[in-house]
């Protein structure tokens, strides 16, 4: 069996390091480096694509069932994330099977470097015996040399022979005996050479044992990691699809009630605009003798929120809303305005009402009166409280509540503004000087 040396050692870690970067498909770390810069960019990307567009659901949601509403943002958030669970599942179990697949090779390895190990052990224990053995021949020739009369040598077999037959069969004996002590200690000599070789061997094959354990070990924490996130991401995948199919169920149990609620949506929108056009029938009716309407053009209100310069959240116009896929028209224009901040009169004007009303929260609606001959009117929407009442008088920049959220899905408080040009909504960001 080949000893294994320094180089044979560093042979092998050397195609261990080259099959290690085959399993990774070649990569240099910098390229390794490269492709964990990607995957973070691109889950940052992903992450703002999903909160864009969960927050345009969430404004498309705006006036809508709050139960159905929040099942199709948790229908949404579980579409988004199961792709990514099961991408890092298939990621997880590639990693536990590559983990298995190594610390079968190391276990391989492992059991050869054991097998050597007791094969040297064996050898060792065989050179000891032989060892042993030729130590005692060459004790008892000692021995019998001493019975013999002290040291054997072809003088004293000469002088001491009383015939040439003795002396033939003499000599002959001597002869054979010295060979054999040469022999004897030529072999103690080659054994003591082959028991170092071997107790070097072994040493160097107990380190090894040594070094794969520690591999080995490494391998089954590795292959336990793998193994808890790939249990993780199976739980977090099912919990997905269990939440994809409750949120269905909530929305097919809210759909009809939405369906209600939107038919009393558009009913009290109606409402609104005979409410509206009744004011103003009964302006006009005070003022008979009124020109024709000319056009509202410009800069009318001031600014009604506190954040200065205003910014616009959510414009003016159609959306599409998702669940019973209709549009629906966006009636106003959403405010940056931070929870229970003021907001204030955009101009001066009546009270028409201050009140609760369904799907704009607790909203205030202030009469301009005519402008150019035409009914202007606005209201102030999902406000936390009011503290103006029907029929106070307001000044231009005059305070007539708090931002909220009431009334309405909103990711946070703002402000819903909206402008009323002889009873029929307009986009309100040309009055307000933002267009």
């Amino acid at each position: 069996m080949r000893p294994v040396t320094r180089q044979s050692r560093r042979t092998g870690l050397l195609v261990v390091v080259l099959a290690f970067l085959t399993v990774l498909g070649g990569a240099a770390p910098s390229a390794r480096a490269d492709s964990y810069d990607n995957q973070v960019a691109q889950n940052k990307q992903q992450a703002a694509a999903n909160k864009a567009a969960r927050d345009q659901l969430t404004s498309s949601l705006e006036n809508t069932n709050a139960a159905l509403a929040q099942a199709a943002l948790d229908l949404q958030a579980s579409e988004l994330r199961l792709p990514q669970a099961q991408a890092e599942l298939t990621a997880a179990q590639d990693d536990l099977a590559s983990a298995q697949r190594e610390a079968t090779i190391i276990a391989g390895r492992l059991q050869d470097a054991r097998d050597q190990e007791t094969s040297i052990s064996q050898t060792i224990q065989a050179d000891v015996a032989r060892s042993t053995a030729v130590r005692q021949a060459l004790g008892e020739m000692a021995r019998q040399a001493y019975r013999g009369g002290g040291e054997i040598s072809s003088l004293s077999v000469a002088l001491g022979a009383q015939s040439t037959d003795e002396f033939i069969a003499t000599y002959g004996a001597v002869s054979s005996a010295l060979r054999a002590q040469a022999q004897s200690l030529a072999g103690l000599q080659q054994v003591q050479a082959d028991n170092r070789n071997s107790q070097a061997r072994l040493t160097a094959v107990r380190g090894r044992i040594t070094e794969l354990k520690a591999e080995a070990d490494a391998k089954v924490v590795e292959a336990d990691q793998a193994r808890a996130h790939a249990q993780e991401r199976t739980a977090e995948i099912a919990a997905l699809i269990a939440q994809q199919a409750a949120s269905k169920q909530v929305m097919a149990d809210q759909l009809a009630a939405e369906q209600a609620q939107q038919a009393q949506l558009d009913a009290e929108a109606a409402a609104l605009t005979a409410s509206l056009n009744d004011i103003i029938a009964k302006q006009n009716a005070a003022r008979a003798a009124a020109g024709v309407r000319g056009p509202i053009n410009g800069a009318m209100f001031a600014n009604p929120t506190s954040t200065n310069p205003m910014f616009v959240t959510s414009p003016y116009g159609w959306r599409l809303q998702p669940i019973l896929k209709i549009y629906r028209l966006h009636a106003g224009v959403d405010l940056r305005a931070y929870c229970n901040t003021p907001i204030y009169a955009g101009r001066a004007g009546t009270v028409e009402w201050a009140k609760w009303v369904n799907g704009y929260g607790n909203q205030v609606m202030i009469n301009h009166g005519y402008v150019n001959n035409s009914s202007l009117m606005s209201s102030y929407n999902h406000m936390n409280t009011v503290v103006v009442s029907a029929g106070q008088s307001v000044a231009q920049g005059q305070l007539v509540g708090y931002a909220g959220m009431t009334g309405g899905v909103s990711t946070g408080c703002h402000l819903h503004f909206e402008a009323y040009v002889n009873g029929a909504v307009v986009n309100p960001e040309p009055l307000l000087g933002l267009a």
